[in-house]
């Protein structure tokens, strides 16, 4: 016979663990199941900050020479395999017309409303599980080579501070110097993120919640989500479970789950690769951002982490760390003499963002199918919004006003 929960939620990513604690908090009897140890995939390999300022998303850049830029297929931020584009075609099509400039700020203000409460749920979810010396409150910086970039961003930043209440300070060359010995100097400045928290370990972060759900009652099984089969169950170690209602919480990897199950939801992934290396010189105070150059250089526990822009290929792509050899001389040159030491990885993580054409997650019932439910396609803010998505799908889920409407993170909208 199979073991019975009230929900079983697959994926222990930040989001996965985010909707478990939630759920179990609210009296539900829950099991969160997952192939590997919580936090092991792309809630790992992330920058570790829980982005505050990060109300405006990740556009698809419109201007004819930032396309022919990245056509050369050489550009630091932003690699493609070409033989990959047929396959992402429809899909880049409909990010492209999403970023129109008016579409794109109605869709920040959809946006917004989560991010605006990420803080406050990370917080509260890491003083129950003890876990809030892993955060940092330093804020993080993009530092700029050239003055004209770092006035564009200037003014871009100043319109995103009086919409959504966004804090930062503007930093000359001088005050950057002060801020960040650790950066060479004649660079032009910096803007200065105030508010978002920096995370030393983001799996550790991620294990201290999933530990928590513990304490709450809650069950963690290893399992593979591919075995869910109608009605709802699973396979995991031990024997089948079975639960009334299922949340995917699988980031990329639940398309191919929600398509075998019928659903044709659009999502795709930007792959990003990452580093760790010793630090010989000054270290950084916080994470920096190489605004021109579309890489971040981030301090952890494990030493210094420097993280790549992205590279958009399919799920099954084998990986291809070329992007992070290619900005590895580029953080040397930014840091101080030593500031990059030898790398400590015996070789590079990748991970893979799970984005929806509209920027936005899904967030809620998924569509004619009775107890499956959606919490993914966070793109660049699965590690940010964890909480607050568990909040809000626990909300929804269990009858309850929630935090933000959610309608506009409904799948839904796809159907």
């Amino acid at each position: 016979m199979p073991r019975r929960f009230d929900v079983i939620v697959l994926g222990a990513g930040m989001v996965g663990v985010g909707v478990a604690v939630h759920l179990q908090r609210r009296g539900r009897a829950v099991v969160l199941v997952d192939r590997k140890p919580p936090g092991s995939e792309t809630s790992m390999g992330n920058a570790g900050l829980i982005q505050r300022e990060g109300a405006v998303p990740y556009a698809f850049p419109r201007d004819l020479a930032t396309l022919l830029r990245y056509a050369r297929n050489t550009a630091p931020e932003l690699r493609y395999h070409l033989r990959d584009l047929p396959a992402l075609a429809p899909f880049l099509w409909s990010y492209w017309r999403n970023s129109e400039p008016a579409r794109h700020r109605a869709i920040a203000r959809a946006y917004e409303p989560l991010i605006r409460h990420c803080l406050d749920e990370h917080r509260d979810l890491a003083a129950q599980a003890g876990a809030l010396a892993l955060l940092r409150p330093s804020g993080w910086m993009r530092v700029y080579r050239g003055e004209a970039a770092l006035a564009a961003e200037l003014l871009a930043i100043e319109r995103t501070r009086q919409e959504f209440g966004v804090a930062y300070e503007a930093l000359d060359a001088a005050a950057l110097q002060r801020a960040e010995p650790a950066l060479r100097p004649g660079l032009a400045g910096a803007v200065r993120y105030i508010d978002p928290v920096p995370c030393s370990d983001p799996q550790a972060l991620v294990q201290a919640y999933a530990a928590h759900l513990r304490e709450l009652g809650g069950e963690l099984l290893q399992g593979d989500a591919a075995t869910l089969r109608e009605g709802w169950s699973v396979q995991a170690e031990g024997g089948p479970i079975q639960a009334p209602e299922v949340v995917v919480a699988l980031g990329p990897w639940a398309q191919p789950l929600t398509r075998r199950l019928g659903l044709r939801l659009p999502l795709a992934v930007k792959r990003g690769y990452h580093m760790h290396y010793g630090v010989g010189g000054p270290a950084l105070r916080q994470p920096v951002l190489d605004a021109e150059r579309g890489y971040l250089l981030a301090p952890m526990r494990r030493g210094l982490r420097l993280t790549t822009g992205a590279e958009l290929a399919r799920l099954d792509a084998a990986p291809t760390p070329r992007q992070l050899d290619a900005v590895e001389p580029l953080a040397r040159e930014l840091l101080a003499p030593g500031g990059l030491g030898e790398r400590l990885d015996p070789q590079p993580w990748m991970g893979q963002r799970p984005c929806t054409p509209d920027m936005m997650p899904l967030i809620g019932p998924a569509p004619r199918l009775r107890g499956l439910w959606l919490a993914h396609g966070h793109a660049h803010h699965g590690f940010t919004l964890g909480p607050v998505t568990g909040r809000l799908l626990a909300e929804m889920m269990c009858g309850q006003p929630t935090l933000v409407d959610p309608t506009p993170y409904l799948p839904s909208r796809f159907a």
